[in-house]
């Protein structure tokens, strides 16, 4: 981390993704799916999934079908589901690729049946029922047919059942009403479910916050994605938990200048120099992922010091008023990292511009370059 950087890039801590699977994993003491979707959460999803692995995670997640065969693409062998399908999806695809899947409606069986019928191959199959999120899942009115349907292509040996599942709306709010409400339908869920016959299916409700915070919610395993990422989900400090943040992303100085009190700064001059400064100019934007909403608000470490961004940030810049320091092109700037050189981490720009740790870094990316340090899950 001592190295100029490169014009922008995002440095990712494979060693620290791995840390963080263990911790949890050992904190709940039974099998843990990691999720990797949205590749890894921007980490990455090939280094990422191998790094999950390494770090004990007995299964992968994700959410869309083709992430899962680029897995498998890549040599990735371990246990992975895929839960977000349209109409149309290639089930055969997954099915050739030991892919398990999850179903949320008596269509989607019926789509995964003719693959397995085309095939030849029997499908494992995840029912998932809404218990409260009005999200994904089947309802409680469609629940009994979508299970009824399930169970009789189980007996047939079509299927194999072998998930039951939910998803929290508020878990990281551990004492909001819904968390126990949301756990009484799954339960009922479940037990129909069990009376239809599908009796080996394992239960999975827990997501990064209730896995932290909601030990009543772990069933048979667990379903992180954030933390694993070094990432509190309750939006407080990682270490609180043993975590570490394993995303870096920095940039370095592109220009800077002196100019006199008075001068507007980037677009729409919504900043306005005090006094006689220095102007540093970085040379990333919102086509970066860089939010446009964190103008005059997020901030970065620059010079030894915090800074606030000056001015709109644009496509592809923005400015740091530095006042008399000294910093020259080529110098690093860091928007966020694990925190504790002194930079910014993602939950202080998610506070700063009123969203949440996920988005950001999801979201950056664009021109961004992409660099792993540590061993875990190398190959």
């Amino acid at each position: 981390m001592t190295q100029p950087p490169a014009r922008a890039e995002i440095v990712v801590d494979l060693d620290a993704i791995a840390a963080n699977t263990a911790v949890l994993r050992e904190r709940v003491g039974r099998p843990l799916m990691a999720v990797v979707k949205a590749d890894g959460y921007g980490h990455g999803l090939v280094p990422a999934a191998r790094a999950v692995l390494a770090g004990g995670a007995d299964s992968l997640g994700v959410a869309v079908l083709g992430e899962a065969l680029a897995l498998r693409a890549a040599g990735v062998t371990a246990p992975l589901l895929a839960w977000l399908h349209a109409p149309g999806t290639d089930f055969a695809a997954a099915l050739a690729a030991d892919v398990e899947v999850s179903v949320n409606a008596e269509w989607g069986l019926d789509e995964v049946l003719a693959a397995v019928r085309a095939t030849g191959r029997p499908a494992r199959v995840h029912l998932c029922a809404d218990t409260g999120l009005s999200r994904e899942g089947a309802s409680p009115a469609d629940w009994p047919g979508l299970v009824t349907a399930a169970a009789r292509a189980h007996a047939d040996g079509e299927v194999a059942v072998v998930g039951l599942w939910s998803h929290m709306a508020y878990a990281d709010a551990p004492t909001h009403p819904t968390i126990g409400a949301q756990v009484r339908v799954f339960e009922e869920a479940v037990a129909l479910a069990r009376g239809a016959g599908l009796t080996d299916a394992r239960l999975h409700l827990a997501n990064s916050a209730a896995t932290i915070a909601l030990p009543e919610t772990w069933y048979d395993f667990v379903r992180p994605g954030v933390a694993l990422y070094g990432l509190d989900p309750l939006g407080g400090d990682a270490a609180d938990h043993g975590l570490r943040p394993a995303m870096t992303v920095r940039a370095a100085v592109a220009l800077t200048k002196r100019v006199p009190a008075g001068a507007g700064v980037s677009y729409g001059h919504t900043y306005t120099t005090q006094a006689e400064t220095t102007l540093a100019l970085v040379p990333v934007g919102y086509a970066d992922g860089v939010p446009r909403a964190a103008g005059n608000r997020a901030p970065v470490l620059a010079g030894g010091a915090r800074r606030t961004i000056a001015g709109r940030v644009c496509m592809d810049q923005f400015v740091l008023d530095v006042g008399d320091a000294t910093i020259a092109a080529g110098d690093e700037v860091v928007l966020w990292g694990a925190g504790d050189r002194g930079e910014p981490t993602a939950q202080d720009w998610a506070d700063a511009v009123d969203t949440i740790h996920y988005e950001l870094v999801t979201r950056v990316g664009g021109r961004f370059s992409r660099r792993y340090v540590g061993s875990a899950g190398a190959v």
